[in-house]
């Protein structure tokens, strides 16, 4: 019975994808025939769903999302990219490199890739045109650095993940081994992805380099200027206490993540209106706007979501991945690059919070049997889910790319592999050496 479920469950999720229905009716629906078929009670479908959207955690998506759209707006996101552009310099290809470390800055105040792309995007993607790049290059390196928007803190992404492993059951072999764990700390999470982030930017930034040595793209000026960089710290002093202030506050236990994201809403409120002066009533309404529609639209996947992922667990579909993974190796490094793959996989096909959704209660469990820490385990995933960001068919960065330079899907694609195989190259090497995700919480105090 338990593997007719499993069965219905995600053939009825892939069937009603490929009818083209949106990814939140595709998991609702194969869900509801699931408990249907089980005879049960279609109230305790709705009760799961409330109850996920429920946590005071989650207080923080609708915040940060907003945080981030204000941003932009009052002319935060702006002074970042001057500085990246100043930092960058004679480097060659330095407008890419400016254009990584823009998303860099970008992905510490929005927690959103396909923010952060868009944002960055929209002031260098031109630049970069006009500087003699090729468009299709410029929106690429633009899409790929857009990725890094999840993974360094606070992250939206890394926000449902620690929401959708509460009070996850540990398998019992794994108990008896390590102990039960009952939740990944956000705030746990946050300080864990900020040595993989510049990882990634590290690695992007060396394959920027290559390329535009082969193309010819020269830095933006002949030496580094000390005096445009003072002038570009001085505009932008506090666009750069933004993510200091939000993230300083977490970790010093000042408020939690949830209370960071309103502190995040009024200081960018307060910046753009008294010292920007840049928020027009127009632009906070659309901002407004566009909160709320990309809320609604991540609250209606994660409880879909949290509804089949509970059918999962109960079909004990995490524990016979486990076993059949472990029947192949006892290797946990060969186990590490499995998971990668299929994660890399589903990144193609899945968007990024369903995919979290889904997989994080069966992949926690399997890398908890093999000893890996789930602070660990979950940086990993978000930084190979990251990376289904600018791979297609789905790939949302390459989209908005595309949109803001005007380039074809096509060409942008055929730019864009190698920053796909450099970083997943950078994550292979963030999953093979867990001090990297987890030197700097333990550094900071946390367990």
């Amino acid at each position: 019975m338990d593997t007719f479920v499993a069965e219905l469950l995600f053939g009825g999720f892939f069937i009603l994808l490929l009818l083209g229905t949106p990814i939140s009716v595709a998991l609702g629906g194969a869900a509801m025939m699931a408990f249907l078929v089980l005879d049960k009670n279609p109230i305790t479908f709705v009760q799961i769903a409330f109850t996920s959207v429920g946590s005071f955690p989650l207080m923080a998506l609708p915040a940060f999302i907003l945080a981030g759209a204000l941003m932009e707006t009052a002319g935060i996101s702006k002074r970042l990219v001057d500085i990246a552009e100043s930092l960058a310099g004679p480097i060659t290809g330095g407008l890419g490199a400016a254009t990584i470390l823009a998303c860099l800055f970008f992905g510490a105040i929005s927690g959103s890739g396909p923010a952060t792309t868009a944002a960055v995007g929209m002031l260098m993607i031109p630049a970069m045109t006009k500087r003699s790049y090729n468009t299709a290059y410029a929106s690429a390196v633009t899409a790929a650095s857009g990725g890094l928007g999840i993974i360094i803190p606070p992250s939206i992404p890394m926000v449902i993940l620690g929401v959708s492993a509460m009070g996850m059951i540990a398998p019992p072999e794994a108990v008896a081994k390590f102990g039960q764990f009952s939740s990944i700390s956000i705030p746990k999470l946050f300080a864990a992805g900020v040595i993989p982030g510049l990882l990634m930017a590290a690695g992007l930034i060396a394959m920027n380099y290559f390329i535009s040595s082969k193309k010819g793209y020269r830095g933006l000026s002949d030496n580094w200027s000390v005096q445009d960089l003072k002038v570009a710290l001085r505009r932008g002093i506090w666009s750069i206490l933004a993510p200091v202030i939000i993230l300083g506050g977490i970790y010093t236990g000042i408020f939690t993540p949830t209370e960071s994201a309103i502190v995040a809403i009024f200081y960018t409120l307060f910046v753009g209106i008294f010292i920007h002066k840049e928020i027009q009533f127009r632009l906070a309404v659309a901002a407004l706007r566009t909160t709320t529609w990309i809320t609604g639209r991540i609250l209606l996947i994660l409880f879909t979501a949290t509804a089949f992922g509970r059918l999962l667990v109960e079909t004990r579909m995490p524990a016979a991945i486990a076993e059949s993974l472990l029947s192949l190796t006892d290797s946990i490094y060969i186990i590490w690059l499995l998971i990668i793959a299929l994660l890399l996989f589903v990144g193609m096909f899945m968007e990024t919070l369903a995919a979290i959704m889904i997989l994080v209660p069966v992949l926690l469990p399997i890398m908890f049997i093999m000893g890996a820490d789930p602070t660990h385990v979950g940086i990993v995933i978000i930084c190979t889910i990251s990376i289904g960001f600018q791979t297609p068919p789905l790939g949302e960065n390459i989209f908005v790319a595309s949109g803001i330079g005007g380039e074809t899907v096509e060409r942008i694609v055929a730019k864009i592999w190698p920053f796909v195989l450099v970083s997943s190259f950078t994550v292979v090497i963030i999953a093979f050496f867990p001090q990297l995700s987890l030197w700097l919480p333990g550094l900071m105090g946390y367990k």
